[in-house]
């Protein structure tokens, strides 16, 4: 590492963090679900060193991550020390867009290049691992490679998730090999067309998807590799084809496990605020964040920039999500204009503006309501409505539940504009405790742990129990899931 830039990198810390190295102030952080990283470089010694964290519980930051959820605090996700050459690609803009006919289409690829001017070699290869295209530019900073042509495309889709291999070698003026960038990449189209219907690759969209917070039984929000790959194969086998990432950014391999699978994303900002709004159960807006209040718009802006360039080259993510229950206002409107500027191949979800019609038209691609009877979901759809429908959360899989699929199955078939919806939720958050009457480890839940105030077993709504055995839900989903596959 030595002689080089010494980056450090939380993965995910809840709430807040300030670091420091050898006792000089290197930053402080929010944002508990997203990846930030810090340059060691100007204090770090040979030997000896001492890097010190203090992470707060609450923060700013706690008016906007009211998620309902079982809650922790502290270093979450993993701690990653990177070592950056003298020339680095510090980040990577893939834009593959399928032309009209989906058998062809263009490949544009910007870098941004931080150090000494370096050469960039790139090499794309299909799925079997033959060349299709290489170029090579020189330069600093941006560094723009030309249009690349792709005359017989593989598309991604759940069917078939093609993905294709982009590899850039980095080189500086002696030659020397600097760092090699590998990403896979995918080309697919989403639509909102005017017939107010959403098309992927030319396919009506029908969403059989399940809400998901990241969760294991013995560690909590701290969730493995094998975890994650266990919940891909749950979704395979159980014709689940779709996961909002409820309701924050999830850890950076899930998106690429979906990428591989074929499960689309709709991915989330880390913003929940419904205590600001929802005050002792009714709805009282007399003061929300972020609202209209401009204090917030800078915090909620960074949180969708931060979103949007950790996940844009992921064909997986059809849908970006404003948040979740923090009502609406400006800032959210602010958010949806952000997505809009950077990203034309994406639509953009946001539930909450439900309470402000008067935004309806600058918040959200589509009319998303949670928990809405089938036969008011009809009368929208009957009401020459301007967008298409989407249940962000529906049927709440809490207890003996999950009894009423046939009737939203039915909209289906019946209505075009009717996308489906994401079931509340995959997993229960609970955690094993070892019983010393029984001596027997046990699942326990909110107020089990003598706790106040406490959702108790609210949080325990999964197709799945904590330990990731399936409910007998979980058969409902796979049936009615598997008819409009």
């Amino acid at each position: 590492f030595k002689g080089q830039r010494i980056i450090i990198q939380f993965q995910g810390v809840e709430e807040a963090l300030y670091v420091w190295l050898n006792g000089h102030f290197i930053g402080y952080a929010e944002d508990s679900f997203t990846p930030s990283e810090f340059d060691l470089t100007p204090y770090i010694q040979d030997q000896g060193n001492v890097l010190a964290v203090r992470v707060y519980k609450r923060s700013t930051a706690a008016f906007i991550e009211d998620q309902d959820m079982f809650r922790f605090s502290g270093i979450f996700r993993d701690v990653n020390i990177l070592a950056e050459p003298a020339s680095h690609i510090t980040d990577l803009d893939i834009r593959p867009v399928p032309n009209a006919n989906l058998k062809s289409g263009e490949l544009n690829i910007t870098t941004k290049v931080t150090g000494e001017p370096a050469t960039l070699a790139l090499t794309v290869k299909d799925h079997d691992g033959r060349v299709l295209t290489s170029q090579t530019q020189t330069g600093s900073d941006s560094i723009t490679f030309d249009t690349m042509l792709f005359d017989q495309l593989h598309l991604w889709s759940p069917s078939t998730p093609y993905l294709y291999q982009l590899t850039i070698e980095v080189y500086n003026a002696d030659h020397q090999l600097l760092e090699v960038v590998p990403y896979q990449f995918g080309f697919r189209t989403v639509e909102l067309r005017d017939d107010k219907v959403i098309y992927v690759n030319n396919k009506r969209l029908v969403i059989n998807g399940v809400n998901r917070h990241e969760w294991n039984a013995h560690t909590g929000r701290v969730i493995s590799m094998d975890d994650m790959r266990a919940d891909i194969q749950t979704m395979l086998a159980n014709n689940i084809n779709a996961d909002r990432t409820c309701h924050y950014p999830d850890q950076l391999p899930w998106y690429q496990l979906c990428d591989e699978a074929g499960i689309y994303l709709m991915a989330e900002n880390n913003l929940e605020s419904h205590g600001s709004w929802q005050k002792m159960g009714a709805i009282e807006p007399s003061y929300n964040v972020p609202g209209d209040n401009p204090h917030w718009l800078a915090a909620v802006i960074d949180r969708a920039r931060s979103n949007y360039e950790w996940f844009k080259n992921h064909p997986s993510i059809i849908f970006w999500s404003l948040g979740n229950e923090s009502y609406a206002g400006e800032d959210i409107a602010a958010m949806q204009a952000f997505y809009k500027e950077h990203d034309d191949s994406r639509l953009v979800h946001y539930e909450g503006v439900v309470h402000t019609p008067e935004l309806k038209d600058r918040i959200s691609d589509v009319e998303s309501r949670m928990y809405e009877k089938p036969e008011n979901i009809a009368a929208y759809l009957e009401d020459n409505p301007t967008k298409p429908f989407l249940d962000c959360e529906y049927m709440h899989d809490m207890g003996n539940s999950l009894g009423g699929m046939q009737s939203y199955n039915d909209l289906i078939d019946k209505y075009p504009m009717y996308q489906g919806g994401f079931i509340w939720d995959f997993i229960d958050q609970a955690l094993f405790v070892h019983d010393p009457i029984t001596d027997q480890d046990v699942l326990r839940y909110g107020g089990d742990f003598d706790e106040r105030h406490s959702d108790y077993e609210f949080s325990g709504d999964g197709l799945m129990f904590a330990d990731r055995t399936p409910k007998p839900a979980m058969q409902e989903v796979k049936y009615y899931y598997g008819l409009h596959k």
